[in-house]
């Protein structure tokens, strides 16, 4: 046995979830495969590797037609190299290791943010403001691991092969708190400017004009996977990271997203607000 990885963990999910829909049971599913009951719970427990072979026959034996669903999930047992994450295991709690692995696969990334920046843009100051301001104080040596491995996240953004695209919808509260006094603040404007500049970016802000909207008031995040079953949201709640991935869930935050979208401003008219906020500075 083993401990799962947050991707893991969710491939044994999707097989579940295909099991339900052909209303089978774990113990009837392992009667048609030919394997113990066992065995089809620590596979859908993600304990266990899994061949494309064996996800393949399980898409059979569950009457699951869905062949681009099928493919994506035969490509999530492929052997992957160990994620640079793994280096803060000891470090950091279990969800933001399943984040910065969920970030790395993503196809491309959504966020929705209120009252901060989004990790994936901030700055190292601007950041470590934010760290010296949790709730919980933290000890340097936490501030420090957490910087580090929130500026390792960005990463995905500076691939010179393949970029994650990103798009980042962020309300004016944000863009004018000033996190860390002015300098900081305007090194962080600057830096968004900067960032929206880069072809797989796309960057929107939200006005005090437009008043109450759908989604205001959370931090929203969405990654989309290689097919639409495999998207996932999570949300930064002071508890901590809570990923959702029901297939209902799923539905109601691409329609909120869309939403959000359609109050926001357009990219330029975006950069034209950061430019004013800076003049204020």
């Amino acid at each position: 046995m083993r401990n799962p990885t947050g991707r893991q963990l969710r491939f044994g999910t999707e097989l579940r979830k295909l099991r339900e829909r052909a209303g089978l049971n774990a113990t009837e599913a392992g009667q048609l495969m030919g394997i113990k009951q066992a065995q089809v719970s620590n596979m859908e427990a993600g304990r266990v590797g899994v061949s494309p072979e064996r996800v393949r026959a399980l898409a059979c034996r569950y009457d699951c037609s869905d062949q681009p669903l099928i493919q994506a999930l035969s490509e999530m047992t492929a052997p992957r190299p160990r994620g640079w994450w793994e280096e803060y295991r000891e470090l950091l709690a279990r969800p933001l290791l399943d984040l910065a692995e969920l970030e790395h696969h993503a196809q491309s990334l959504r966020d929705s943010t209120t009252a901060r920046i989004p990790g994936l843009l901030q700055t190292r100051e601007y950041a470590l403001e934010i760290f010296r301001q949790a709730v919980t104080e933290l000890s340097p040596p936490d501030i420090e691991h957490r910087l580090s491995f929130r500026i390792k996240r960005q990463a995905i953004l500076f691939r010179k092969d393949d970029p994650t695209p990103y798009e980042a919808i962020i309300h004016e509260a944000a863009l004018r708190m000033r996190v860390g006094g002015s300098t900081v603040a305007r090194q962080q404007l600057q830096h968004l400017l900067d960032m929206s500049d880069r072809e797989h970016i796309t960057l929107r802000a939200i006005t005090f004009d437009v008043g109450a909207y759908p989604g205001s008031g959370q931090s929203i995040h969405y990654a989309h996977g290689p097919v639409p079953q495999l998207d996932t949201v999570y949300l930064d709640q002071a508890h901590g990271l809570a990923f959702l991935d029901a297939e209902t869930q799923l539905h109601k935050y691409r329609t909120l997203f869309d939403r959000i979208e359609a109050v926001a401003l357009a990219p330029e008219k975006t950069r034209d607000l950061i430019h004013n906020v800076m003049r204020e500075l």
